[in-house]
């Protein structure tokens, strides 16, 4: 259940960890793509965009996998979810953008023990090329063997779990906006199950924000629970993102393991 849009953040040569914010301020002369023979219209138009897309273009010249690599960049600005040592999942993770700006914030080097400096688990159905510094598990999250598996590669509780999951866009806001929810609330529920105390959690919704008996359960769960919605989202996207931390952790004598300690 791959996600769609994903991308990688700070990358070679980039020298902060936010989301280049020069992006957009010397933009090349748009390009005009002419319909070809065979393309639908709606094809062109999406080309035409790419092209003229200056988060596709700096994504491509740092080598990210897709210009999503901003989002997950402004996320850990705002809110220092990346903090090196942590233990992230990060669900329908191909084609890896999202993991390789986990990886270069959390994987920085290795520890005075030379050990690494955090623990990254990225889980999809779709095969991705890998990711040093990532663990990569070919896996339906959903599974009932999928929350022992993934805490087994963290060595632990989860400090982070993000996904950035969304199914293909049917047209039909209303039924797109009940099947991201669907993919939403089935990452909370996994979520619940490998979050340490203080855990953070962000996913994707849909303009419109989370249902209210999702969002209700979340205020219960975490202390801050926020909408979103990152500078790098084009302005045309009904996209936003739950944003939930303070993870308030599970009634004593669970069997969950702990997190890191940071």
């Amino acid at each position: 259940m791959a996600g769609r849009g994903r991308g990688g953040g700070r990358g070679r040569g980039q020298g902060s960890r936010s989301g280049s914010p020069s992006i957009g301020q010397h933009r090349a002369p748009r390009v005009r793509v002419k319909t070809a023979k065979g393309r639908k219209t709606s094809s062109t138009r999406w080309l035409e965009r790419q092209l003229n897309d200056p988060y596709v273009a700096e994504a491509g010249r740092l080598g990210y996998r897709s210009r999503a690599a901003f989002k997950l960049g402004e996320f850990d600005d705002r809110f220092h979810l990346l903090a090196p040592g942590k233990r992230v999942v990060d669900l329908g993770a191909a084609p890896g953008g999202w993991t390789q700006v986990v990886v270069e914030r959390l994987c920085g080097g290795s520890g005075p023990d030379g050990q690494p400096r955090g623990r990254v688990v990225a889980v999809d159905q779709t095969e991705m090329d890998p990711i040093p510094g990532a663990t990569i598990l070919l896996l339906d999250f959903l599974s009932d063997e999928a929350p022992g598996e993934i805490k087994a590669a963290l060595g632990g509780g989860a400090d982070v779990v993000l996904s950035d999951m969304a199914s293909p866009a049917t047209g039909h806001a209303a039924t797109d906006h009940l099947r991201i929810m669907a993919l939403c609330e089935a990452a909370f529920e996994f979520a619940r199950e490998v979050l340490a105390p203080g855990g953070s959690f962000i996913a994707k919704v849909l303009v419109g924000g989370t249902e209210q008996s999702l969002l209700a359960t979340l205020k219960r769960e975490f202390k801050t629970v926020k909408h979103v919605k990152p500078a790098a989202s084009r302005a045309d996207s009904a996209e936003i993102y739950v944003v939930a931390l303070g993870f308030r952790g599970h009634p004593q004598g669970s069997d969950k393991q702990g997190g890191s300690q940071n």
